[in-house]
């Protein structure tokens, strides 16, 4: 057995503390390496990944797309990238399934990502997520916090669906996740549906909230201290995480979009997910940050006041800041949905260039 000391810096947080390591990519390689060294018990699986693994391992998948190709001779390139996407989700969640069956569903489970294209349709999330859900019994399904994927959250969850809530940076999207699977689950619980082995997630893109400061503060010309934008995205998680334990909110938060090592020292500690890219774990562990208890550590007032002068933080930031009619105008919304659709257009294409052969190329 590993003492303490000799064990990686993530190892130590998930050996002594609640909070829980996810890895945000579905490479098996990564994916049995973080689960090896570091006590990873979730993955995450989306177009964007895909691309990302395709890349590095396109050894292990590129016989592997003629023959989806062969195998569905009336697909279009769009079906069969998804039937790609979620053949790379269930051998991810293969890995995971001893996880989740010691944790009886809280962890050990695989995120998919319905397609972002259908953010405005909460009928076709719901109809993607019930499907996706199916795949493996451990897959968990991201849907986007708009305004349609509020609607879809509860009702996925009303059907068994385990959801990720993604396309999130603010307080106000946190909270309407909350309270739409509490709701869902509380339908679920009248109509005398099992929940015990739900594990739903609220996630908040933290570094992508202050990437969108970065942005405003650029184009409205404002002036404030440079170290406070890494601390946006920390102030909103430890508010949502504060106001979800007073309230007892039935689901977790998950930190994602790293930026700097404050995505996750800052929350150490709490019962929380932390699901950073390979590539960041690898960092961590070779960092001289220590793994100590920082979730209900307060953000410096004076770095708040800074952020205040940028009124989409104090939006984000403020319960009441945004209504869900208002969610998908949102700076930080608008960039990672183009950014998502412009992934799956990707990973399309590609598939395309192969069912498509270029006769001039």
């Amino acid at each position: 057995m590993k003492t303490e000391a000799s064990m990686s810096t993530l190892r130590r947080m998930t050996s002594t503390t609640p909070t829980a390591l996810w890895n945000d990519s579905c490479s098996i390689r990564e994916l049995t390496s973080s689960i090896e060294t570091n006590g990873t018990v979730g993955a995450t699986c989306n177009p964007v990944i895909v691309l990302g693994v395709l890349k590095k391992e396109w050894a292990l998948w590129k016989d592997r797309i003629p023959e989806l190709i062969r195998e569905m001779p009336g697909a279009s390139d769009e079906q069969v990238a998804w039937r790609l996407v979620e053949e790379m989700s269930i051998k991810a969640a293969g890995v995971l399934k001893p996880v989740f069956d010691r944790e009886r569903g809280k962890n050990g489970r695989l995120s998919i990502q319905t397609d972002p294209k259908l953010y405005r349709n909460a009928a076709a999330i719901v109809e993607q997520a019930v499907h996706f859900s199916g795949l493996a019994p451990n897959m968990i399904v991201k849907i986007p916090v708009t305004r349609a994927g509020v609607e879809a959250i509860e009702e996925a969850t009303f059907r068994g669906v385990s959801i990720n809530a993604t396309v999130s940076f603010t307080l106000p999207q946190a909270i309407a996740v909350a309270e739409a699977v509490e709701r869902g689950l509380s339908r679920r619980e009248k109509a005398g549906q099992d929940i015990a082995s739900m594990g739903p997630v609220c996630t908040l893109m933290v570094g992508r909230l202050d990437d969108w400061l970065k942005v405003v503060a650029e184009k409205q010309n404002i002036i404030a201290d440079p170290w406070a934008f890494d601390w946006a995205g920390v102030a909103v998680m430890k508010k949502a995480y504060r106001i979800y334990r007073q309230r007892g909110y039935r689901l977790r938060l998950l930190s994602a979009a790293f930026r700097n090592h404050l995505h996750w020292s800052q929350f150490i500690g709490g019962d929380v997910v932390i699901s950073p890219p390979f590539e960041w774990q690898v960092r961590y562990n070779a960092s001289d940050v220590q793994v100590k208890n920082r979730m209900d550590d307060p953000v410096d007032p004076g770095i708040l006041s800074e952020l205040e002068k940028f009124a989409d933080f104090r939006r984000a930031y403020d319960e009441a800041g945004m209504a869900p009619e208002e969610f998908d105008a949102f700076g930080a919304t608008g960039r990672t949905l183009r950014q998502f659709c412009k992934a799956t257009d990707d990973l399309v294409s590609l598939v395309r260039d192969i069912m498509i052969p270029n006769p001039d190329a």
